[in-house]
């Protein structure tokens, strides 16, 4: 690069984190130093080396040094990490990552647990839960001896009694044995069927009658001193009465005392509480019908399951959902708002013991909820399944985690959290991220969000391109010295001199979907009109029921009518207008595989033609490869100490998994005689990494891969390696390259195109990149609609339609519909606010 490095470096004096030659992937022999102790933001284009320096390089360190800290006990429990690629890395404390893929999220995992409020909530119920009946809804009631002792006392002074076991109760049988055992015992009276009986005398029951036996423990008559003996024949009896205990005086009505949950009219018993009981992972606490999975597989194999109908879906079984605290069952607790939930620990008073383990149990339950309200999360309930969550939500949910351990001295470092979050809610994610900071961390954000780099203590902008074309450091400093370097497009976005797109004003059509009286979830009803052959975007703050309308109804229905799936949407009266259109695609940012094999050449089809190109070589025919030779998935053809995988999948046991490149082949994924065979110069291996844009310049003269090859290149892949691995792309990645399969096929021109969040992991330039892409569907007849929070989306939209106005029960309403200037006239939207304020903050600038 021609600048001098004074003029895109800014200098600092104090401690740092020093990175020298560091060559991770695609960064270039990096030099690098990070301020500690502040919030440091890493941007530039997608695949500019961010994530490469962030995580492959400083978090790969830490956790490699963090193993050599250990005993050589654990460490022979663990792999030897290689260090990543550089010549020298200092400065540098102990690292924990928080990124957006951990990880799949297992599917009983939920709020609840993944905070470990749950936790807390079923400690309390299990010390301080009111037991209630589920046959007859009354209160039931279990006694310690010393409630046992003191409601006899309570007879008064000289009132006599005999203390009683319930030995059988109504069960049928001759029962010789058990009175044989009680005789043997020195037990001389009992009570048969309400009779006294002396043991000594012969017994003599009808088997097939149903009996009540009864040992007479002890007689007694309330005075002074004799509370020692009581509990002493009151312990006995409930040793022998499984828990039960009667007390006949002599002149009142009898009295029945149990130390487990009883309801004496039914005979209905519950187990002791234990937290467990309120486990839907323990066999204490799971509802025997579903397992404690609180769902059940539908009629067809695309129907999506169903709440269980013995549990409603909560997983827990009936005895757990009978216990309240101040009024509530611990699932009613589970299914409130978090700020509904923290508004009703408020209230709560328990007296005496219950309210002091209250105090301690709610003391850790309301900083939590805090936390997460804090960065954006209020509209969560503890119930919502972690399956359900964003990449964006499930790191956020961490963040709040580790700002309530308080740790210090620490390098955290970040994913893209203000995925998913509203322009309205980012002032508090990063008020949290400065908060870690002020504990005495290092705050490590990758990080795209205008707002998050304007906050920044430090910039390291990285670039200038993607892939080979990156892997530099561009300009590093504060925001404002950034701004002033003008190279790059971050410098022109903080200066202010790069401006939102406007939508091209395409006109009204009179053609639309039409969805009316949707009520899934926390939606309200309201009408909604997505044009047809238009680029609609569907905003509001997280949980405003933006998923609820799209992918929940919209999409199930679209596909059930054009596509002919077996899909079942959420309630809703009416969807029409899907008349106008032929077939449905949902580009979603899932994973493209499950498998390290999976990746962009073989999920866009560009591997089968590049194997057929090998196989049709003189080489290749000389020895009769076939194409399948030069599949990763053909033992003949690939290494079969990594399986054709390049990489080697270690268990770190208490760590993630870590993958190391395979020792057999380097990498290269196939055998030595599969890699003598050569195309232009290059093995089937080496051609897997070329980038996108450098397999384009080499099969320019091959019209099907160029054109798959040009597609990637027009969603803004031209960086990625053909042979990536699927399991390390963002959902942004995932999401464009399947974008670019359904791009390369033959289109009809009234395809409906459905997108969540597309602009994940995307770069201001790269944004552009994509809302061309989407005018060119609209320009061919399209319909295009995308969930999303990026304004620079929204303000290019033809239609806006703003959901809100808070997230969960507050949310589901239309607030404002129309062109991005009518959302922005309307005062009642977030949306509308955030977008005239960015419109501000673009003509002003870094100010």
């Amino acid at each position: 690069m021609s600048r001098k490095v004074s003029e895109t470096i800014e200098r600092f004096d104090g401690p740092r984190i020093a990175v020298r030659g560091a060559r991770t992937h695609n960064l270039k022999a990096l030099d690098v130093d990070l301020p500690r102790h502040r919030l440091i933001v890493v941007t530039g284009p997608s695949g500019s080396g961010k994530s490469s320096l962030a995580f492959d390089t400083l978090h790969a360190e830490g956790q490699r040094r963090y193993v050599e800290s250990l005993s050589a006990a654990a460490r022979q429990m663990l792999a030897q990490l290689p260090p990543p690629q550089a010549d020298l890395i200092e400065g540098l404390s102990p690292t924990i990552a928080i990124a957006q893929r951990f990880g799949p999220a297992l599917p009983r995992s939920t709020v609840g647990t993944l905070t470990e409020i749950l936790d807390y909530l079923r400690l309390l119920y299990a010390r301080v839960g009111e037991v209630y009946s589920h046959e007859t809804g009354e209160r039931m009631h279990r006694h310690s001896v010393t409630d046992m002792v003191d409601a006899v006392l309570a007879l008064g002074e000289g009132a006599k009694f005999s203390v009683l076991a319930p030995v059988v109760v109504d069960a049928p049988g001759d029962h010789a044995e058990r009175l044989a055992e009680l005789r043997r015992a020195g037990y001389a009276r009992v009570a048969i069927d309400g009779r006294p009986w002396e043991l000594e005398e012969p017994v003599s029951l009808d088997p097939d009658a149903r009996h009540t036996i009864e040992v007479y423990v002890d007689r007694l008559k309330v005075k002074d001193g004799m509370r020692a003996r009581l509990a002493d024949s009151l312990e006995t009896a409930v040793a022998l009465g499984g828990g039960r205990v009667d007390i006949e005086p002599t002149d009142g009505a009898r009295m029945r005392f149990s130390d487990r949950f009883t309801d004496f009219g039914t005979g209905l018993v519950y187990p002791a509480l234990t937290p467990a009981s309120f486990s839907f992972n323990s066999p204490y606490g799971a509802c025997p019908t579903c397992g404690g999975a609180g769902l059940r597989g539908g009629e067809e194999a695309d129907d999506a399951p169903t709440p269980c109908p013995e549990c409603d879906g909560t997983g827990l079984r009936i005895e757990a959902r009978m216990v309240r605290v101040g009024g509530q069952t611990i699932t009613g607790l589970c299914a409130m708002p978090l700020p509904t939930l923290a508004e009703w620990i408020a209230r709560l008073s328990l007296a005496g013991n219950a309210g002091e383990v209250a105090a301690v149990v709610f003391g850790q339950i309301e900083r939590r909820i805090a936390y997460l309200i804090e960065v954006g999360l209020g509209y969560l309930t503890l119930d919502r399944r972690a399956t359900t969550l964003s990449g964006g939500e499930l790191q956020r949910i961490r963040l709040a985690a580790q700002v309530g351990a308080a740790l210090v001295g620490v390098t955290y470092i970040l994913d893209e959290p203000s995925v998913g979050l509203h322009a309205r809610d980012n002032a508090r994610l990063i008020a949290v991220m400065e908060r870690l900071r002020d504990l005495g961390n290092t705050v490590v954000v990758v990080e795209h969000d205008q707002s998050t780099m304007r906050a920044a203590d430090w910039l390291i902008d990285m670039g200038p391109g993607a892939g080979a074309y990156g892997g530099e450091v561009v300009a590093a400093g504060s925001p404002r010295f950034v701004a002033k370097t003008q190279a790059s497009r971050t410098a022109e976005v903080l200066a202010g001199t790069a401006s939102m797109r406007a939508s091209e004003k395409r006109g009204p059509t009179p053609a639309a979907l039409v969805l009316e009286g949707a009520t899934g979830h926390n939606l309200k009803g309201d009408r909604l009109v997505f044009p047809v052959a238009r680029f609609t975007c569907v905003s509001g703050v997280s949980g405003s029921g933006k998923s609820s309308a799209v992918i929940g109804t919209l999409l199930p229905e679209a596909r059930r009518t054009l596509n002919g799936a077996q899909t079942r949407p959420l309630p809703h009266e009416r969807l029409t207008g899907l008349s106008q259109l032929d077939k449905v695609i949902h580009v979603d940012q899932a994973p493209i595989g499950r498998t390290a094999r999976s990746n962009a050449a073989t999920f866009t089809g560009l591997f089968a033609e590049i194997r057929a190109l090998f196989a049709a070589l003189p080489e290749a025919r000389m020895r009769g490869y076939s194409p399948a030779r030069f599949s990763f998935n053909d033992k003949s053809g690939r290494c079969e100490v990594c399986q054709g995988e390049g990489v080697r999948r270690v268990e770190m046991v208490f760590l993630p998994d870590v993958l190391v490149t395979c020792d057999r082949c380097g990498g290269a994924r196939y055998n030595p005689e599969t890699l003598g065979v050569r195309w232009r110069g290059k093995t089937i291996a080496e051609v897997l990494g070329l980038s996108v844009n450098e397999a384009y310049d080499l099969f320019a003269a091959q019209p099907s891969l160029r054109a798959k090859l040009e597609v990637l290149r027009d969603v803004g892949l031209g960086y990625i390696a053909l042979g990536q691995h699927g399991s390390t792309l963002s959902g942004g990645e995932a999401q464009r390259i399947k974008l670019a399969r359904e791009l390369a096929r033959k289109a009809t021109g009234r395809t409906l195109y459905v997108f969540d969040e597309p602009t994940s992991g995307l770069h201001f330039g790269d944004v552009e990149q994509l809302l061309a892409v989407f005018a060119r569907l609209v320009d061919e007849g399209n319909t295009v609609i995308v969930i999303e929070h990026n304004l620079e989306v929204i303000a290019a939209a033809d239609h806006v339609i703003d959901l809100g106005p808070e997230g969960g029960n507050a949310g589901g309403s239309v607030v404002a519909m129309g062109t991005p200037a009518e959302i922005m006239a309307t005062a009642a939207s977030y949306t509308g606010q955030a977008l005239a304020a960015a419109a501000l903050r673009a003509r002003a600038g870094i100010s």
